[in-house]
């Protein structure tokens, strides 16, 4: 098998394992697409060197730029979904999201540390009205809180493949 092709998997994807059966159906799909998010990260972007974290082929947006994106909107999404507005650290560190500086470490503890950080949130919030409205941004755009908790998953697991798919392009052009 050619290091591009995922091995098949050793057991169900999250949604299939019976698990989070306690959490409304909501929260259980987004905490599900996370625990699917971290899997697939862990097995096609852990093992890239910090050169090819940082690689941009064809002009793609690299992985540490994919990883930093997911862990960092992960926090602006769920303070609009908690009814909150950005701070300035938030803002500053979504300008910061293209650094092109990059520690293997620090990358994967960050991206980690955010996943954790996102599942307790949905968990605060797995019993709340879906329905409640949000407001995103600064035009304060309307939203419901169940459709921010669904944009979590979506938006996560879209930049999960954008970093695999960069992952194995980079992948393919070791020599």
């Amino acid at each position: 098998m050619s290091e591009q092709q995922s091995p098949p998997r050793s057991m169900p994807e999250p949604w299939l394992r019976g698990t989070l059966a306690d959490i409304p159906a909501v929260p259980r799909g987004v905490l599900h697409a996370l625990q699917l998010a971290k899997e697939d990260l862990e097995h096609w972007c852990a093992n890239l060197t910090e050169q090819e974290l940082s690689s941009r082929p064809a002009g793609l947006p690299s992985v540490a730029f994919q990883l930093r994106h997911i862990a960092r909107s992960l926090d602006r999404l769920l303070t609009y979904a908690e009814g909150q507005q950005l701070d300035e650290a938030q803002i500053a560190a979504l300008n910061a999201e293209h650094d092109p500086e990059v520690s293997r470490s620090s990358l994967f503890n960050e991206i980690a540390a955010a996943l954790e950080k996102a599942a307790a949130r949905i968990h605060a919030l797995a019993n709340s009205d879906f329905e409640q409205p949000r407001f995103v941004g600064k035009k304060r755009l309307p939203a419901t809180l169940g459709g921010l908790l669904v944009h979590v998953a979506e938006h996560t697991q879209r930049h999960v493949g954008q970093a695999i798919t960069t992952a194995k392009v980079v992948m393919a052009q070791r020599s």
